[in-house]
């Protein structure tokens, strides 16, 4: 099931999409939240009616940095022998077709196509065997990262931490167990232009390990999102960049780079 979170008429609900085509996908919509048990109301909108907002509001934000071989070779950085965690804000957050605000302080941003596991449950010291269930879902990622600066800072929360760093959408997926999430193509475009194209297989670290390893420091909420590494081909935005994910099996997050003013 896909569920997005929404706004129509100025207010906020959670909805189950249905259809395959683009321009016929509808919302049902959810009686109370999907972390829950819950209902479909039968009361359908056209998605083409609503804004989409992120899909979930997160406590927090775990990401795992150079998970990707590749892409820690490409930035000179060594592959880490085990999982590298930072922390995105929640006001980072951002939904599909939410700008992209260029920080003034940066001279260089730059895009990370990722997949981020969306937590269903509280949990904590999680054993491998039993991350699938804490998981609630999927959903696209964009690590939107002020490069100049996180190659100046010892310390990454301005450079990854800022408002509209972390796009997320357009909605959370989940029917993909664990072993079909581990083997997905993850896609970046911009204005069109591929610029990202990899596989979450190509992790250096897994989805459980990632979970077994946050959850031995701390504990995670349900909506918590943990972003799983970004494959190689990290580059530039400018403003009036059109940046897209794609990830198979979920869809695509769509975002327009504005200048903040």
């Amino acid at each position: 099931m896909r569920i997005a979170r929404f706004s129509i008429d100025g207010n906020v609900a959670f909805g189950a999409v249905e259809g395959d085509k683009p321009d016929e996908l509808v919302l049902d919509i959810i009686k109370g939240i999907p972390f829950t048990d819950f209902q479909l109301s039968g009361t359908k909108v056209p998605l083409s009616k609503v804004r989409l907002l992120p899909p979930v509001l997160p406590s927090k934000v775990v990401a795992f940095g150079r998970n990707y071989a590749e892409h820690a070779r490409e930035l000179g950085n060594e592959v880490p022998d085990a999982p590298f965690a930072f922390f995105k804000p929640s006001t980072s957050v951002v939904g599909s077709g939410d700008e992209i605000q260029y920080p003034p302080f940066s001279e260089e941003l730059h895009h990370e196509a990722e997949l981020a596991v969306v937590i269903g449950r509280l949990c904590r010291e999680v054993p491998r065997e039993r991350v699938q269930d804490v998981i609630f879902g999927y959903t696209c990622a964009n690590d939107v990262t002020a490069r100049d600066v996180q190659k100046r800072e010892k310390q990454w929360a301005r450079a990854k931490g800022f408002d509209t760093s972390c796009p997320l959408g357009p909605w959370v997926e989940t029917d993909l167990d664990l072993a079909t999430a581990s083997d997905l193509t993850v896609q970046l475009t911009v204005n069109g232009a591929q610029r990202q194209l990899g596989r979450t297989s190509e992790m250096i670290h897994s989805i459980e390990d990632l979970i077994v390893n946050i959850t031995e420091a701390m504990t995670l909420l349900p909506g918590d999102v943990i972003l799983t590494g970004t494959p190689a081909g990290v580059g530039p935005l400018t403003v009036g960049d059109e940046v897209a994910v794609t990830i198979e099996g979920i869809g695509t997050l769509t975002n327009k780079v504005v200048k903040r003013g």
